[in-house]
């Protein structure tokens, strides 16, 4: 059952963030309570607040669905976020109100909400939340009802990849990496992009990157050979059962997939400038 709670308005109510529905998620709360009490202490503290812990997608659906003029905050991974805004897409809600957000978990967890400027630490992204810019966002979704907020990658399990990680790691897993790569396997996948082929099953797809840039799905393909780059509306990918990560959080496996960018489709607080 989700735990719901209302302190007593604050003055910053009244022309501050407005009230909002601070959405903890459970997880969270087991990997870090001590992050998830100091933001929502901040949070409680700056803003008329509401609390809730839904346990279940239908119980986030009904919470959402009644929150009113309350604007929603996700303290949590990039998971809790990423259910928040299947959840508001479904309810045709998704660009009604900027969302904050106050990465707890694993570095791992939250990599997508560190890379799209939320502040680490819980104080600081809380005050983002309270005072911070609403920016517009471009959102992935997937034919099955799922969202991406930074990165879809497909890979076989076995290989990485310098693509996208820390510059300073870069130079150092390339050395390992690139032996692995020229001898592994890839996957066997038939790749579309608005309507053309750039991968069938008989060319082994060493690794797929798609994020969203500029209100296109900017993709990065890598058959073996050199590495493909292209800008596409739509993307399908179809496969003998293949799994994908989403966030860095594994989905599947599906036979197929197709993802399209809504651009500009929700709004996230951000730090100002």
């Amino acid at each position: 059952m989700s735990s719901l709670s209302t302190p007593a308005s604050h003055p910053a109510d009244r022309g501050g963030p407005g009230p909002l529905l601070v959405l903890l998620d459970p997880a969270a709360r087991q990997t870090d309570g001590e992050s998830v009490r100091i933001a929502k202490d901040v949070l409680c503290g700056g803003a008329d607040v509401k609390v809730a812990l839904p346990e279940s997608p239908s119980e986030l659906d009904r919470v959402l669905s009644h929150r009113g003029r309350r604007r929603p905050v996700v303290i949590g991974s990039d998971l809790a976020l990423q259910r928040v805004l299947q959840a508001l897409h479904r309810q045709r809600e998704l660009g009604a109100d900027p969302i904050g957000a106050v990465p707890v978990g694993r570095p791992a967890a939250t990599g997508a909400l560190r890379a799209l400027g939320v502040p680490v630490e819980p104080v600081a992204a809380a005050r983002v939340v309270l005072g911070g810019t609403p920016r517009k966002l471009d959102l992935v979704v997937d034919d099955g009802g799922g969202v991406v907020l930074a990165e879809v990658r497909i890979a076989p399990p076995h290989l990485g990849d310098s693509l996208g990680r820390p510059r300073g790691l870069r130079s150092l897993w390339a050395k390992f990496a690139a032996a692995e790569q020229a001898k592994a396997p890839g996957a066997e996948l038939r790749v579309e992009a608005d309507g053309r082929l750039l991968a069938d099953l008989h060319q082994p797809v060493r690794l797929l990157r798609v994020v969203p840039v500029d209100g296109v799905l900017e993709l990065t393909l890598d058959l073996g050979g050199a590495v493909q780059r292209h800008r596409v509306a739509a993307l399908r990918v179809a496969g003998r059962h293949f799994g994908y990560e989403a966030d860095g959080a594994r989905v599947g496996p599906v036979r197929a997939r197709t993802w399209t960018v809504h651009a500009g489709a929700w709004e996230l607080m951000l730090p100002a400038g």
